[in-house]
């Protein structure tokens, strides 16, 4: 039995700990959503005729368009340049 006001050792991690563990927590989960709504978005704000007859609609559409891509993008490149190794200052 261990006495409860001693330290006790921190368990030593494993090589899979860096890894995720769900979907969910893969840093390309976020930008590839955002690009969806933003390809989503932009089909109804520049291709699909659906809105042509509200304004509102339209011009949230091509707005949010441009907001999330530009927030998939950014984020896109924050997770590629952090998964990218770094390398040994020695």
């Amino acid at each position: 039995m261990t006495d409860p006001e001693q330290p006790q050792p921190a368990p030593e991690a494993d090589e899979t700990d860096d890894e995720p563990r769900n979907p969910f927590d893969n840093p390309y989960f976020l930008p590839i959503l955002l690009a969806g709504f933003a390809l989503w978005c932009g089909w109804d704000g520049f291709v699909s005729d659906k809105f042509k007859a509200d304004a509102f609609d339209l011009w949230f559409n091509r707005v949010a368009f441009l907001v999330l891509g530009g927030l998939a993008a950014w984020l896109g490149a924050k997770a590629r340049r952090e998964s990218r190794p770094q390398p040994d200052a020695d």
